[in-house]
């Protein structure tokens, strides 16, 4: 083991070390109903980014909500063709057998995966060398185009136009499951698209009526 991951578990042993003597030790009947399942009414789709933790950002305890993180914060539309389906398992299990109450979809300011489907610079196609990458962000090139025609392909305005549609084609495809769209119609499931600003520290939410999210 090199002396950098080490010093990087040491951390995590240490950060762990603390939870034990404070955030467990102290909340022991939380964790004992936890250790009989869980039950969480909420939900969130995150980016794998690690300036936006949903649980830091939302200030929840552990079991409150079913977290799902990946790049960008995307998910796929539904689909049964052959191959490991980690984001629509998720859902599934979320929706189907956990049964929460909304699904959150939070895209975020600075996003690195939505700058790469906007400017197309990536550093390779081969996976493993930016092709699984590549591959991922490709759920976002008809709302690229979009975004290209209106603010062109750089700039921070553009960044910006893309995040936020990144949420949009996320809570399209969430529609394209048949137990989503079915739980939505009949009210037993909410869908809702979320905006985390790193740069000054504010949620916005989307209304999908409008287009326009607006501060929390």
């Amino acid at each position: 083991m090199s002396t950098e991951s080490s010093s990087g578990m040491s951390r995590l042993i240490a950060g762990y070390q603390r939870f034990r003597a404070n955030g467990w030790a102290s909340n022991r009947q939380r964790w004992a109903a936890l250790g009989e399942g869980q039950q969480p009414d909420v939900m969130i789709i995150a980016c794998s980014d690690s300036r936006v933790d949903p649980a830091q950002i939302f200030d929840v305890d552990p079991g409150e909500v079913f977290v799902v993180r990946n790049v960008a914060a995307m998910v796929p539309p539904f689909e049964t063709s052959p191959g490991h389906h980690g984001v629509s398992a998720a859902l599934e299990f979320a929706v189907q057998f956990l049964k929460v109450k909304e699904v959150v979809v939070m895209g975020h300011g600075m996003c690195g995966g939505c700058k790469a489907a906007l400017t197309r610079e990536m550093y390779g196609t081969e996976p493993g060398q930016g092709g699984f990458i590549a591959d991922w962000i490709s759920m976002l090139d008809d709302a690229r185009e979009q975004v290209v025609h209106k603010h062109g392909d750089h700039g921070a305005a553009a960044e910006r136009a893309m995040e936020k549609a990144g949420v949009m084609v996320s809570l399209a495809n969430l529609r394209t499951f048949p137990c989503v769209r079915q739980k939505e119609r009949s009210g037993e499931l909410k869908l809702t698209g979320a905006f985390f600003a790193i740069s000054d520290g504010l949620l916005h939410i989307l209304d999908e009526a409008t287009g326009d999210f607006t501060p929390a």
